[in-house]
């Protein structure tokens, strides 16, 4: 039920049943743009729902009370890897941005293993000698691009240098500028996703991970041949237990 009042005499009013549209109904006094509709709370009855859209509102009221989650597992342990590089280096974040993409955008592996990388710590991405980079390389590879996500470092004990097309996060001075006086290139991450978006015809490398001074002082027990912390060393440093038979052992 659906009344129609004017502005103009409160005593006017048309009603009308089942219209479509209460602003259809034409009134006696004819069609005033200031016509208000007012429905009436009180004869409107609410829709009747079926008995499956009852079943469904009450179940979901039981739901919210009884539902219980899954206990997974692992639901309190936390992933250790990393997502993205604790490093603030514009520019690592730049390589960070330009392989995220690539990772995704493509089906190649190695984009997704240089992404993760480019998260690493510095100790997880040990520097790569260019006598490590030569002795990688075949016959059959001579014409591939080398890959460090990492530091090239000159090693001395190279005598000669053949042309290489190294592409790293850095190079040292001795190391670019040997590679440059062979007729090498060296390259940036981001010159290498220009040439070979995908990986291809590349070398991936990084240096040895456990070659750091602190690696030879990890171990337990004896004979395990780690090297001690010592203070100092002489003739009163170091010499006793596992130093001497007639100290428990001797390493």
């Amino acid at each position: 039920m659906w009344q129609i009042r004017t502005r103009k005499s409160k005593s006017h009013v048309v009603t009308a049943r089942s219209c479509a549209s209460p602003f259809l109904v034409k009134s006696s006094v004819g069609l005033n743009p200031h016509t208000t509709v007012q429905p009436k709370v009180k004869d409107q009855k609410p829709p009747a729902l079926s008995i499956r859209v009852r079943q469904q509102a009450i179940s979901r009221e039981v739901d919210q009370y009884t539902a219980m989650g899954i206990d997974l597992d692992r639901h309190h342990v936390r992933s250790s890897h990393r997502k993205a590089p604790k490093s603030d280096n514009v520019y690592l974040k730049v390589l960070v941005k330009l392989y995220r993409f690539l990772a995704r955008r493509t089906e190649s592996n190695f984009n997704k293993a240089v992404l993760r990388r480019l998260f690493m710590s510095r100790i997880n991405r040990p520097p790569v000698s260019l006598s490590r980079a030569v002795a990688n390389i075949s016959e059959a590879q001579k014409g591939k691009t080398v890959v460090v996500v990492g530091t090239v470092t000159d090693d001395n004990r190279l005598l000669t240098v053949p042309k290489l097309s190294i592409a790293a996060l850095r190079f040292t001075a001795t190391a670019r500028a040997r590679i440059e006086k062979a007729g090498g290139e060296t390259l940036t991450l981001d010159q290498l996703a220009l040439r070979a978006p995908t990986g291809a015809n590349t070398l991936l490398l990084r240096g040895p991970k456990n070659a750091r001074e602190a690696v030879k002082h990890f171990g337990f027990g004896p004979h395990t041949d780690k090297k001690p912390y010592v203070g100092s060393k002489g003739r009163k440093f170091e010499r006793a237990r596992g130093r001497r038979r007639s100290k428990g052992f001797k390493v």
